[in-house]
């Protein structure tokens, strides 16, 4: 399982948890801030690998863990494309909704 695996499913279980087992919403936390959380995983795993990279480079790093944090970050910008892509077939899937 890969680490945006391993965060989903602990988030998801974390949800089931809250009162009355109703999801985020009921713990007092909406669509908006779940977004901005994912948003803000991605941009920092993004940054990780960077990091890696970075440390390969001059030396300090173990080239598995560049290609870990490398695939790490990929597979989360991918997450986020699949969702953002999504929204917006939803949003198209509501206009085409006759009033």
């Amino acid at each position: 399982m890969s680490a945006d695996a391993l965060s989903a499913a602990r988030a998801y279980a974390q949800a089931l948890q809250s009162p009355g087992g109703r999801g985020d919403a009921a713990a007092g936390t909406g669509f908006s801030e779940v977004l901005q959380n994912a948003i803000s995983q991605t941009i920092q795993t993004g940054r990780q690998a960077d990091a890696a990279m970075t440390q390969a480079a001059v030396g300090k790093a173990e080239l598995v863990d560049v290609v870990t944090a490398i695939a790490a970050a990929e597979v989360a910008l991918e997450t986020m494309v699949s969702v953002r892509d999504s929204a917006i077939q939803a949003y198209q899937e509501i206009m085409r909704m006759p009033i």
